[in-house]
């Protein structure tokens, strides 16, 4: 059995990250390991979803695979705080597991401790990521024409609104 846990994302895990990206976003312009090594350097908030079976996956032991990963970052202080969620990928071979949930809450605890309203845009498309949001509390609040790219699909902006 693989068990999940959730720590800080560390600069020596964007290479997989950019690995992640490639499959997860192959027609939209994948976040390179750079990109995230940027992200972490700026002092936003990520989180790494680890596998600590033991299996043996390829070369790697599955205890060392980072098979998910997610950020948040701010974009306006209180007393109106508002975040944007930049970025949530999970490995294919470990999704509908929860683990994007496990995810998605991290970044919105650390959004409703500082009372901020989060914005995220998702893939019109993405059925699976919508109910997801929706689930946590976001509604669609517009729409970016072409927003992805090279792909050009379309996006939903999402919002909630801070819990207590």
């Amino acid at each position: 059995m693989t068990t999940i846990h959730l720590d800080v994302l560390r600069e020596s895990d964007a290479a997989r990250c950019a690995e992640l990206e490639k499959l997860l976003f192959p027609g939209d312009d994948p976040w390179s390991e750079r990109a995230f090594r940027e992200e972490l350097r700026a002092g936003h908030h990520y989180v790494a979803a680890r596998s600590v079976s033991g299996e043996r996956i390829g070369t790697a032991r599955d205890g060392d695979l980072l098979v998910g990963y997610a950020g948040i970052a701010f974009v306006a202080a209180p007393p109106h705080a508002e975040a944007e969620i930049h970025t949530i990928g999970v490995d294919p071979a470990h999704q509908r597991r929860g683990i994007g949930r496990a995810l998605l809450r991290d970044l919105l605890e650390v959004a409703d401790a500082a009372a901020a309203t989060v914005f995220l845009e998702v893939r019109t498309d993405n059925d699976a990521a919508r109910a997801l949001y929706e689930a946590e509390g976001f509604v669609v609040v517009g729409l970016r024409k072409r927003y992805y790219r090279p792909s050009g699909a379309d996006a939903h902006t999402m919002r909630r609104e801070p819990r207590p």
